[in-house]
């Protein structure tokens, strides 16, 4: 079970979103590498990088804040947010960065994802970002006809290393995770599922230990991190 700290870029800045909302941004650290070196130091074993500019301009913003943080840790790390072609998935792979996400592109394009799997083996995942359970896309400004179950089944056999599922509604609003719904688009698919939007304390840390979640790859945290209601030496020790 992986813990993933996430450092959510916007103008060169991590910041934490509510629901997503560009407007609704708190500004947590000015230095994105310096924040990365401190979460490796805290023994964090993978970081979780979104490019929040990006995501909505359908194309990469913050790449000097990324190549910052890798240049600051050893640690793997997943980038997803404007990446929509093979030539940026393989700039930011040569860079050093461990694994894609792909969100947009997989509903809009999917015969890319496969492509990209294909060319990249174990370095694709797919981002699953919901709102009341069907699928959002261009930075969540808009939600499709899908669901996160249809989604996640048109790339069952297409070598995705993992699938990061993010409750819209929950994200950075400390609600807690929607492990219920993480769990069933677990058990619909082989793919490797990240639960993701809305951890609020240990209690969620606590939670996916339960049986019924144990089938997870993982979780994200975010804003309960920067704001002290998680301990990262606590919920690791947890984990561990």
């Amino acid at each position: 079970m992986i813990l993933f700290p996430a450092i959510d870029l916007k103008d060169g800045q991590c910041v934490r979103l509510k629901h997503g909302e560009m407007s609704a941004a708190t500004v947590f650290n000015d230095d994105p590498a310096a924040q990365a070196a401190s979460f490796e130091a805290q023994g964090f074993r993978y970081l979780h990088i979104v490019d929040l500019n990006g995501a909505f301009a359908g194309k990469p913003v913050n790449a000097p804040a990324v190549e910052a943080i890798l240049k600051a840790i050893r640690m793997p790390a997943q980038l997803g947010g404007g990446i929509r072609d093979l030539a940026t998935i393989e700039a930011w792979l040569a860079k050093g960065i461990r694994r894609v996400i792909l969100g947009t592109v997989a509903v809009r394009n999917p015969d890319l994802v496969r492509e990209a799997c294909r060319k990249f083996p174990g370095a694709i995942a797919v981002g699953i970002d919901a709102r009341a359970g069907k699928v959002a896309v261009e930075g969540w400004a808009e939600t499709s006809e899908l669901t996160a179950i249809e989604l996640a089944s048109r790339f069952e056999d297409a070598g995705v290393a993992a699938i990061i599922y993010t409750d819209i509604e929950r994200d950075g609003v400390l609600k807690g995770l929607n492990l219920p719904a993480t769990a069933e688009l677990a058990r619909a698919t082989s793919i490797p599922v990240i639960a993701s939007g809305g951890l609020a304390s240990i209690e969620d840390v606590r939670r996916l230990l339960l049986p019924e979640f144990r089938l997870l790859e993982g979780a994200i945290t975010g804003r309960a991190l920067y704001d002290g209601r998680l301990v990262a030496k606590e919920a690791l020790a947890l984990l561990a």
